[in-house]
């Protein structure tokens, strides 16, 4: 993977970060001596600690993220030795794949097992059709939503999601804040070896892929990951029905539990309820 300068082993004799032109709180550099890929703070990060650590991204090249670690980062598994660059995918081929891969898994209603139909429903109801999760869509991929105009700048954006989110009562006010030295905001879950999506991919890097055209298309930014879910801030989310159906296929290829172990029955509902006008997109792997 394509690196930048990595000037995470300053922090090691330097914890402050002065030296990089930063006031760090107390926090533990992660990887290898020669090689770290994170930095991450001992306590909450709380809402300032997000402004705080942005000059880090034009003084050092390391970016911000949150973490929420109930549990601990040695039960994440970290191996960014394993994934690949994000450079070397295309999002609208990692999207494609996806999307026809869980097209495929859907046999026809004659060639199901009745017996296993039976005991799925007497566990959780009546499944819907493939064609009814994927409305308006069919089994076709789509292909990529297009852009929006920017709201707001996407930094300022991820600042505000941030800020939200560590807020005392909210859902991450326990999130650590953390450093990553990477060249853009969708590399990071490749730069540490993620693997919150492991059941549904184990290259994070295709992922980080979709993310860098996410970045591009709607100004979006990786502002949060836990164990196994990924906060994304967007500064030009969807601001039609239509738009919104064309941004859920692409979430639905890219993090299908969203759709299928959620609370929504189709990509339509989804699309209204989750993505119109929404400035945050969360994704949840099993």
């Amino acid at each position: 993977m394509a690196m930048i300068p990595n000037q995470l082993p300053k922090l090691a004799s330097d914890p402050t970060g002065r030296s990089l032109g930063l006031d760090l709180p107390p926090g533990t550099v992660t990887g290898p001596a020669d090689a770290p890929y994170l930095w991450s703070g001992d306590g909450p990060a709380g809402p300032t600690a997000w402004a705080a650590l942005r000059p880090a991204a034009r003084t050092a090249g390391l970016l911000p993220v949150l973490l929420d670690v109930n549990r601990d980062l040695d039960e994440w598994e970290l191996e960014p030795q394993r994934m690949s660059d994000p450079a070397d995918h295309e999002a609208d081929e990692v999207l494609a794949g996806f999307w026809e891969y869980y097209a495929a898994s859907e046999t026809p209603e004659e060639e199901r097992n009745p017996r296993v139909t039976s005991a799925v429903e007497d566990l959780f109801g009546k499944q819907p059709e493939y064609a009814e999760t994927v409305a308006p869509f069919t089994t076709g991929w789509p292909g990529l939503a297009p852009a929006q105009p920017l709201a707001t700048d996407p930094d300022r954006a991820a600042a505000t999601v941030a800020e939200m989110l560590t807020e005392p009562g909210f859902w991450l006010d326990e999130a650590r804040p953390a450093l990553v030295p990477a060249r853009r905001s969708a590399d990071i879950p490749a730069v540490i070896g993620w693997g919150g999506p492991l059941n549904h991919e184990n290259d994070v890097a295709r992922l980080c892929a979709v993310l860098r055209s996410w970045e591009d298309r709607f100004g979006a930014r990786v502002v949060a990951l836990t164990f196994d879910q990924l906060v994304v801030s967007v500064a030009a989310p969807p601001r039609t029905p239509e738009e919104a159906e064309a941004v859920a296929a692409e979430h639905f290829a890219f993090c299908p539990d969203n759709i299928t172990q959620g609370s929504y029955d189709s990509l339509r509902e989804y699309a209204e309820k989750a993505l119109l006008d929404a400035p945050v997109w969360s994704f949840w792997w099993d």
